[in-house]
């Protein structure tokens, strides 16, 4: 039999994929109406024009449904500016609460970042642009993601923001008065620049405001549990590439390289800085575009060979992986469909599943 207790207790189990809670601990489901087999109910949602209702529309009527319910009316309505201002200072204090109680790790000093107190920070850098660093980084994300693992990334190459686009996501953060809650998609939460840039226009701000906008994206973001945060930084070793290796300095680093002899000279710079300036570890080297492979299954050196081998023997780190130059040949029509992530299945998909496995053995080692 449907009642009111029933339905509120099936509910308790469908979460705001955004927040990752309860629909009921949030308070967001209210005036339930029962009629023989159908009912009605109202969806409060944090700000109206949720990019997730119909998310959050599906999952409420599959759970009502399992009860017994024939049909199911779901009406949307939002959260008054009181009722938003009380959740940001909840999840505010949330975020307080979970950096104190944090225990360091390894004896080592709290987390720049409030609410993800036990996170792992990996920045990708390399020594220019164009290598592919941050199809690097997507991959990485999306491979730990699928290994089980609760992963962010932050799009810290402020003037050339890409990972949005080659992740295929389309709509733009919820803000909670001053909270930011990132994107998701495959599994990874994503913020970037172009999330708050329109129609790709180009950044021409200066250091302090770029600087204040990286914070805000550590600060400010409601990150949830993270198990890694993965940062795409600037290529080179500029202002901007200096104040992100700086304001974490809990951070690990890759460097990502081409085989090309002289992409692995410029790529030493930023492992140089790392080492020298931030004291960050290097945890190895990607090459990225290593080969070609023709029609006929051969391997084509299109960018020459050893680049990626010789920065990691001169930087000391491990070579970790060697990826081909290539691509997804995802099918635009596909939900899921995304530019640049490789699937599981994918021969390169695999590497980077296989990069993924030596980057957390080496982070808890």
């Amino acid at each position: 039999m449907l009642t009111t207790e029933s339905i509120m207790e099936a509910l308790r189990e469908v979460k705001d994929p955004e927040l990752n809670k309860s629909l009921v601990s949030l308070n967001m489901i209210r005036n339930i109406q029962i009629q023989g087999n159908d009912v009605s109910l109202d969806v409060i949602l944090t700000i109206r024009g949720c990019p997730l209702k119909i998310k959050i529309q599906e999952d409420v009527e599959n759970a009502i449904r399992q009860l017994g319910a024939e049909r199911v009316t779901v009406t949307f309505g939002a959260m008054t500016d009181e009722e938003r201002a009380t959740l940001s200072a909840s999840l505010r204090a949330e975020q307080h609460a979970s950096r104190n109680n944090a225990t360091p790790q390894g004896g080592k000093a709290p987390s720049a970042a409030p609410g993800i107190p036990q996170t792992n920070y990996i920045a990708i850098a390399s020594g220019k642009g164009g290598v592919g660093k941050s199809t690097v980084t997507v991959n990485l994300a999306v491979a730990l993601a699928r290994a089980g693992k609760k992963v962010g990334i932050i799009d810290a190459d402020i003037y050339g923001f890409s990972v949005p686009d080659m992740m295929g996501i389309e709509q733009r953060p919820t803000v909670i008065d001053d909270v930011i809650l990132p994107v998701e998609r495959y599994g990874v939460k994503v913020i970037s620049m172009g999330f708050f840039v329109e129609d790709n226009a180009p950044v021409v701000w200066r250091g302090p405001i770029l600087g204040k906008m990286l914070r805000n994206f550590l600060h400010e973001v409601h990150w949830g549990e993270l198990d890694y945060l993965l940062l795409d930084l600037p290529p080179g070793t500029g202002d901007i590439a200096l104040d992100v290796h700086q304001m974490i300095p809990q951070s690990k680093e890759i460097i990502v390289t081409t085989p090309h002899a002289t992409a692995a000279f410029v790529a030493a710079r930023a492992g140089a800085m790392a080492l020298s300036t931030t004291k960050h570890e290097i945890l190895g080297v990607v090459e990225n575009m290593s080969w070609y492979t023709d029609r006929n299954g051969d391997k084509e050196y299109v960018f020459g060979r050893g680049g990626g081998e010789k920065l990691a023997e001169s930087l000391n780190v491990e070579l970790l992986c060697q990826i081909p130059l290539g691509a997804p040949g995802n099918v635009l029509e596909d939900p899921e469909y995304s530019p640049s992530v490789y699937a599981s299945n994918h021969p390169t998909g695999k590497l980077y599943d296989e990069l993924a496995r030596k980057v957390a053995q080496a982070v808890t080692t």
